[in-house]
């Protein structure tokens, strides 16, 4: 949030001065209050009582649709850090309040006025945020209603899950603008529906719905169609994705911390390497569960017949 002090500077309402009283300056006064009202464009918000270990983290720029510029960057990487540092954290959620649109992409009218070396920085600092954010140890989700173009489904695919209402648009425009996919969507998509197909999302720049984007699938060596879970693993009623998101966050954060954490390391790594040391790598997450106060509990509640109670330890 920008400072008082720093905006009344410019208008000249600092203390000893006294700017002129005309029409021009009082419109330039009201707008520096008008900036100052604004929200940050990331928002983060713990919840509480049986929730609580569930983080929601919102971006909060309408006046762009949450086109990601310098100031939005920022406000990713500052929530990011926040979330790390914070011990108690199981979950991200994250989210839009825009109405209609989760993430526009990036801001095309600031890009404008960068040069070509601003740009690369940019990008480089986009595509390290988003690998910040796929690095997370906790499970992360994003929520979608309405637009995700570009970078924001670049966003949404550095997530672990991803649910969307079924008014969802999808779409990776950025060979129509003589450029590609710079923060990961060349590396994540494929991963995520197969190379062909996302080859032809990524050199049409087409738009697709939260249908298909539910429902692509790939053929596997008996030549019959597998559903896999594509874009999004679920596509709900408009105005219902948040709904089921935090129904999803709420049976993660009952689980035990520390093996919700180890599973999504040993898949993660395993998915990069042969099977063998895939192996290697879960044997290695499974030692650490191993010797935990949670292990010892998780037994004891299964032989009372009680919800088991995790502290992360």
């Amino acid at each position: 949030m920008r400072s008082l002090r720093g905006i009344l500077a410019v208008s000249g309402h600092l203390a000893g001065r006294r700017a002129p009283a005309n029409n021009a300056h009082l419109a330039l006064f009201s707008r520096a209050l008008q900036i100052l009202a604004q929200q940050e464009p990331v928002r983060l918000q713990k919840l509480s009582a049986a929730d609580s270990g569930i983080v929601e983290m919102r971006l909060e720029r309408p006046e762009a649709r949450n086109a990601i510029g310098r100031e939005m960057l920022q406000g990713l990487r500052s929530a990011i850090e926040k979330v790390k540092a914070d011990a108690t954290a199981n979950v991200v959620l994250l989210a839009s309040s825009v109405p209609k649109v989760f993430c526009a992409g990036a801001d095309l009218k600031e890009r404008r006025l960068m040069s070509p070396c601003e740009v690369r920085e940019f990008v480089n600092s986009l595509r390290s945020t988003f690998l910040s954010f796929e690095a997370f140890s906790i499970p992360t989700i994003a929520i979608v209603e309405g637009a995700a173009f570009g970078g924001g489904l670049e966003l949404a695919l550095s997530c672990d899950l991803r649910i969307c209402g079924e008014n969802a648009t999808f779409s990776l425009p950025e060979t129509g603008l003589a450029i590609i996919p710079g923060a990961g969507g060349t590396q994540r998509l494929p991963r995520i529906v197969g190379k062909s197909r996302a080859k032809e999302l990524i050199f049409t720049g087409r738009r697709f719905d939260a249908v298909e984007a539910v429902t692509m699938g790939k053929k596997n060596h008996y030549d019959m169609y597998v559903f896999i879970a594509g874009v999004v693993n679920y596509c709900v009623p408009a105005g219902e994705a948040y709904k089921r998101a935090l129904e999803l966050a709420q049976e993660i954060n009952q689980k035990g911390p520390l093996a919700i954490r180890m599973a999504k390391k040993a898949i993660n790594q395993g998915m990069e390497v042969d099977l063998s040391a895939g192996l290697a790598v879960e044997e290695e997450c499974y030692e650490q569960v191993l010797h935990t106060q949670d292990r010892l509990e998780g037994l004891a509640a299964f032989a009372e017949k009680r919800k088991p109670v995790y502290t992360g330890k």
